[in-house]
């Protein structure tokens, strides 16, 4: 094969799909690979996440007439688990609203990494109105009774 047929074959080649060839006749004899250039990923492109949507707040001005303060106190939960009303279900509650309850007396149970905690009150006073359903989950400080101090 002479010089122009190899230069010719290799123009062949490139201009081709073909990505391997190899020829041989008598003692004569080529090898032709291509290696395509590695192509760099795509990088994923996310859609941006929409902005959440303003939340309409209204403002009563009750500055200019003073009331008097009703705000009852909290029980709260000391920690984050599952609150329970009673020690087990179909049992009656520790505490029902309007209930007196003494410090130290059982309000709850929470359980927290499979070990049930009871829940003590922290002063003596009335329980006004119950803030947390049975079974729902707690997080630390979340009010748990509305209660009255005595």
């Amino acid at each position: 094969m002479t010089r122009d047929e190899v230069k010719e074959l290799m123009t062949f080649f490139d201009e081709t799909n073909i990505n391997r060839i190899k020829i041989k006749d008598k003692d004569f004899e080529i090898e032709l690979e291509k290696y395509e250039p590695e192509v760099a990923a795509t990088p994923v492109v996310c859609p941006p996440v929409p902005a959440p949507a303003p939340i309409n707040v209204v403002v009563n001005d009750k500055s200019s007439a003073p009331v008097a303060s009703t705000a009852n106190e909290t029980m709260n939960s000391p920690m984050v688990g599952t609150f329970y009303v009673a020690p087990s279900p179909g049992a009656a509650a520790f505490v029902k609203p309007g209930q007196t309850v003494r410090k130290g007396d059982c309000i709850g149970i929470i359980e927290a990494m499979k070990i049930m905690n009871e829940i003590e009150a922290e002063f003596d006073c009335r329980i006004v109105k119950s803030l947390v359903a049975d079974g729902q989950p707690v997080e630390f400080g979340m009010a748990l009774y509305e209660v009255e101090k005595i």
